[in-house]
């Protein structure tokens, strides 16, 4: 190819934000001329790395604005430690609850993997094109109060409500003001039979007045949360608790 050619080549590319394709097109040429390639099988592959790459920038975009603490995943979640259907849970992690605007609620204790489990869903979620956020109910409670205090609180469940999925992690850790219980009321009520939820708590269902304060609101909330729910209940031992017990018995000492 001439120079110039080439130079022009690059510019239009660059103008047309096909960056993949400027990046990587000069191998898949040579190998075209050589092999006698097809002009339109040559473009065909050029567009499909183009596009590979488009889905992969998207896909971690939407990973990047979840914001999960961690990653986790199905593969990293011990099955073989808990009771849990696994037939449920990979039904679930194909996201046809999020086309039905079902709600999925896991209680347990602490340490029982109810956090891993809603990461590795959002994760999945994220690989289907579901925009998502993750936070905790005390952080999302918090966000809510300074944006009331600012005047931009419906701004807030306006932006919230474009996620097709919300997961809310650590629910009943920390009660919430009255303030804050109402706001996250008024959250959770915008997004019923709209987007789905995932929740995940520590506290059985008759306990939620006691994170909430008005029983009033907390029947109302319960009410829309669970209606088509998918309820998992993790009603295990702890993982954290077995791991370290694993680590201090006799067999498993370490020698100095």
């Amino acid at each position: 190819m001439k120079p110039a050619t080439e130079a022009l080549l690059a510019d239009h590319l660059k103008q047309l934000k096909l960056t993949t394709i400027l990046r990587c097109y000069n191998a898949p040429a040579r190998q075209a001329r050589e092999s006698g390639t097809e002009y339109e099988d040559f473009l065909l592959s050029l567009i499909e790395s183009e596009m590979e790459a488009r889905a992969d920038n998207r896909l971690k975009r939407r990973i990047r604005d979840a914001r999960f603490p961690l990653m986790k995943t199905m593969e990293g979640f011990d099955f073989d430690a808990t009771s849990l259907d696994r037939r449920l849970i990979r039904e679930l992690a194909e996201g046809g609850y999020i086309g039905e605007r079902r709600n999925i609620i896991f209680v347990g204790k602490t340490g029982t993997g109810k956090t891993h489990l809603a990461t590795a869903l959002g994760l999945e979620a994220c690989r289907q094109g579901i925009r998502t956020r993750f936070v905790t109910g005390a952080g999302l409670t918090n966000e809510l109060i300074e944006a009331r205090s600012e005047r931009v609180v419906n701004r807030l469940i306006q932006k919230t409500s474009r996620f097709g999925l919300l997961i809310l992690d650590e629910l009943g850790y920390v009660p919430f003001s009255r303030e804050g219980s109402q706001l996250l009321f008024q959250l959770l009520a915008e997004r019923y039979e709209r987007a789905s939820v995932i929740i995940t708590t520590n506290l059985g269902f008759a306990d939620w007045t006691q994170l909430f304060g008005d029983p009033t609101l907390t029947a109302a909330l319960l009410d829309r949360l669970t209606h088509k729910a998918h309820i998992v209940m993790c009603d295990w031992d702890s993982y954290r608790l077995r791991e370290s017990l694993k680590r201090r018995s006799p067999g498993n000492r370490e020698t100095k």
